[in-house]
């Protein structure tokens, strides 16, 4: 089975990208939306941020915002909160390649966000990057709710920069040209992949 990362800088089309890879008959296994249902969920998460950061737990729901602000520019703060959140992630996506370890899926995509950062790299086959140019980037996160140039800057800080990110891609994807162009640059990249692995499987 080829494991594939996929990873990009905030607002660089990661979300639309692991769309395009599901339509393409790959499955993907999303770390954020792991993240949401924790944060929903499980209860002994809840109760761990509720102990490092009071308040942000009401009526047995984090409020993600209140949790936004908590650890918003606080290295500390952003690290405590992997702590508890990282380790279950990564359980989860184990839990997901065994499971299409014993399906016999071919090709398979881990989006990571925080892929490089996190030493992710290291458990996938090749890393897709996904990029646009800087303001098109910054018009996109701006545009979110909640969000300003001030927690756009913290976050981008506290990632590696679209520069170093694409430089150590195996695939880099530009997102900037039209979701038919992203759309054709993701396909060519599976069908390469699934040619390769049905040549190396029939050298066996």
């Amino acid at each position: 089975m080829i494991t594939l990362g996929l990873t990009g800088s905030i607002g660089m089309g990661k979300s639309t990208a692991a769309k395009m890879f599901r339509v393409l008959g790959v499955p993907v296994h999303d770390a954020d939306a792991t993240v949401h249902d924790l944060l929903a969920n499980n209860r002994h998460v809840r109760a761990a941020i509720n102990d490092r950061f009071p308040g942000v737990v009401q009526e047995h729901a984090v409020d993600r915002q209140a949790l936004g602000t908590a650890v918003f520019g606080s290295h500390d703060s952003r690290r405590d909160l992997e702590a508890i959140l990282h380790p279950l992630v990564r359980r989860a996506s184990e839990s997901f390649l065994r499971c299409h370890q014993v399906l016999g899926t071919g090709l398979v995509v881990l989006d990571i966000p925080l892929l490089f950062e996190t030493g992710g790299e290291a458990r996938v086959d090749g890393v897709v990057v996904v990029s646009a140019p800087t303001a098109m980037q910054r018009r996109r996160v701006i545009a979110r709710p909640g969000m300003n140039e001030a927690r756009f800057k913290s976050i981008l800080a506290a990632q590696l920069s679209d520069q170093e990110k694409r430089r150590r891609a195996e695939f880099v994807v530009e997102t900037g040209l039209g979701k038919a162009y992203t759309f054709s640059k993701l396909k060519r990249i599976v069908i390469a992949i699934r040619a390769a692995h049905s040549r190396s499987g029939s050298n066996h």
